[in-house]
């Protein structure tokens, strides 16, 4: 059983032999191979011819030496007392801590810029990069959004602790908001024709052109080139204002002069074209040939080097790398990846995703159905004798570029350095598998540039063509389209289960929607029986109150009555009759002297409240209850007897 420090100097030979940086995924192969590291090796790295020593085990593998090392000759390769890998990798490195990658999504106004740093970035790096997007001075943007406290420019990142992904947003309380009278102007600047005088400098010709302001610097180049036969590439132009700064740009936007702008146009001439007629003023016979200024614009236009076609290596010729060594932060790479690239063969070229891997395939597999599109992958490799010819031939020709940016997400990467390519390969190993990964592992230089098309499936992302450099513009095309072809299968197959589950989940929304309603409704319905129950109850209640209210005055009134005098009496005695409004009748006997008031109360005592009810007389027909209470009988002429009759006020 190998001992730790016997583990660490395998990992590191392992890591140095198959270029594998990610060490829990090392680790994961060692242990598949129980710390074996002939064995791992073999596993990862087919073994083809040529013998290689292990002093694990004092084996003798069979096949060439991989690793940084695999390029020496066959002198540098014999056994040593040391490890033939240890010296590639320090051990040290094992334990270095890999910088964390930070996904800010920032929001102004009507934009949205993705922006991707190490955690050891500060607050003015996100700013700087802003500042190029959104062309607003750093010192005038408020960065928003933080979780924490307080955040200035000069604080690292790191520091805050932040997730993986974070949503910021930029306040700018110093610039004046957008005027709409100057999106009046641009919208009627669009609307407008220019005629553009393009004179063709070489044969001296002008060629009126009409454009829209809708219409692009870059349109207007391809028309030229259509004319004139220069591509784009090698137009040299003179006229142009200083504010056209970008072929994207409209017409409408650049600063040309209105109605009409005079511009010229001539073919850019090269370095070899420039040594070629400073050497046809020698006399020496061998350097005249019809043929040759002919032979070397042609070498140009198919995209062969000027370097080249000296024998000189065109990677000496060229300023910078395609994209930085150890490149980390993928969103910085593939900004100095087209930057160069631009450079290099013109502006007419693929559309580069700018952002991670897995931001691409988020972009291209995880949307709607309908909006999804196949992925492909660019791997460049400027070692490689293809890369200007398949650069400048099959990627900038306008039927693969068009094609290209109507189907397709497209992403590079630049396998040219050593730590580039190992990062490339963990995330190849990552999101495609090992079988992938180890496919591009084993391609050769000049095997490179490969073109792979990747489609996204339910729980896997598949692989579905790699194209190598050696190809023409047809048979790209070709590929491309058979790719499309399987992905439009795929997608409508997508689309169908998508409008099924969308109609199940309407169909679903719909029955909650009828239930939730349909639950609201019994539940006002109930409520407003429960309120009419309980208004029913109150008016109950203050019904009963009032009749226990009116019965407790009626014994009282009852009670509160002198006693009824008998018929023998000595004193003079009234006789009242009175009829009440259901017909009955109803007799007592009151002293002649007693007061209306006495009549009232017994009246009411009976259930007829003179607030209620009148009490009128017949003969002569009068109300009785307008009359003084405090009157006796005999005053109201209520004597001897009388007849009376109850009546409802209205």
């Amino acid at each position: 059983m190998a001992s730790n420090m016997d583990r660490e100097m395998i990992l590191a030979d392992f890591q140095a032999c198959t270029g594998i940086e990610n060490i829990d995924e090392a680790i994961t192969l060692l242990e598949q191979n129980n710390w074996d590291l002939v064995a791992a090796i073999n596993g990862v790295i087919p073994q083809e011819n040529g013998i290689l020593q292990s002093e694990y085990g004092g084996e003798t593998l069979h096949g060439p030496v991989y690793g940084p090392t695999s390029h020496s000759t066959a002198a540098s390769s014999t056994p040593s007392s040391s490890s033939a890998f240890r010296h590639v990798v320090p051990s040290r490195q094992i334990v270095e801590r890999q910088p964390r990658m930070l996904d800010f999504r920032v929001e102004y106004r009507d934009r949205n810029v993705d922006v991707v740093l190490e955690d050891s970035s500060t607050v003015g790096d996100i700013k700087h990069i802003l500042e190029n997007e959104l062309q607003i001075p750093a010192s005038k943007m408020l960065l928003k959004g933080w979780k924490t406290g307080d955040v200035d420019d000069s604080t690292v990142l790191k520091t805050l602790r932040l997730p993986k992904n974070n949503s910021l947003y930029v306040l700018t309380p110093d610039l004046p908001p957008p005027s709409s009278s100057h999106s009046g102007a641009l919208q009627e600047s669009l609307n407008q024709n220019f005629m553009l005088i393009v004179t063709h400098r070489e044969v001296q010709r002008e060629y009126n052109l009409n454009f829209s302001g809708s219409s692009t610097i870059q349109e207007v180049k391809r028309n030229v080139y259509d004319l004139t036969s220069i591509p784009v590439r090698h137009q040299l132009w003179e006229g142009w204002p200083s504010s056209a700064t970008d072929d994207s740009m409209t017409l409408a936007v650049s600063g040309l002069t209105f109605p009409c702008h005079r511009l010229t146009v001539g073919r850019r001439s090269s370095p070899i074209q420039t040594r070629e007629q400073s050497e046809e003023q020698c006399t020496d016979v061998h350097m005249v040939s019809d043929s040759d200024g002919d032979d070397f614009e042609d070498a140009t236009e198919f995209g062969v080097d000027d370097g080249e076609m000296f024998g000189v290596a065109s990677s000496a010729l060229r300023k910078s790398p395609m994209m930085p060594e150890n490149a980390e932060n993928e969103g910085d790479a593939l900004l100095q990846f087209t930057a160069e690239f631009s450079s290099r063969y013109g502006d007419c070229h693929p559309v580069y995703f700018i952002g991670s891997l897995e931001a691409a395939f988020q972009e291209a597999f995880y949307g709607k159905a309908r909006d999804r599109k196949l992925l492909a992958i660019y791997l460049h490799h400027d070692e490689s004798v293809l890369t200007n010819v398949f650069c400048s031939q099959m990627l900038c020709a306008e039927s693969i570029v068009s094609y290209l940016s109507q189907n397709f997400i497209t992403w590079a990467w630049d396998m040219t350095k050593e730590a580039n390519r190992a990062r490339f390969l963990t995330m190849c190993t990552r999101h495609f598998g090992s079988v992938v990964a180890q496919t591009i592992r084993t391609q050769k230089t000049d095997q490179f540039p490969l073109f792979l098309i990747i489609m996204g499936k339910r729980s896997s992302n598949e692989v579905l063509n790699v194209i190598q450099g050696n190809t023409t513009v047809d048979e790209l095309m070709m590929r491309l389209m058979a790719a499309m072809e399987i992905f439009s299968a795929q997608q409508q197959e997508d689309i169908k289960d998508e409008d099924e589950r969308e109609a199940r989940e309407n169909v679903k929304r719909e029955q909650d929607e009828a239930y939730r309603i349909s639950l609201e409704a019994d539940r006002a319905k109930r409520e407003a029986q429960e309120r009419e129950m309980a208004e029913q109850f109150r008016l109950e209640q203050i019904r009963k109150e009032q009749e226990e209210e009116r019965e407790a005055i009626r014994l009282s009134l009852e009670q509160s009555l002198p006693p009824e005098p008998k018929e023998e009496s000595t004193e003079s005695v009234s006789k009242l009759r009175i009829r009440t409004p259901s017909g009955e009748f109803f007799e007592r006997r009151f002293l002649a002297s007693s007061k209306l008031q006495v009549v009232f109360d017994f009246v009411a005592s009976k259930g007829y409240p003179w607030e209620e009810y009148k009490l009128l007389g017949t003969f002569p027909r009068r109300d009785v209850t307008q009359l003084d209470p405090n009157k006796s009988l005999m005053e109201v002429k209520l004597y001897p007897q009388e007849t009376l009759f109850l009546e409802a006020k209205e």
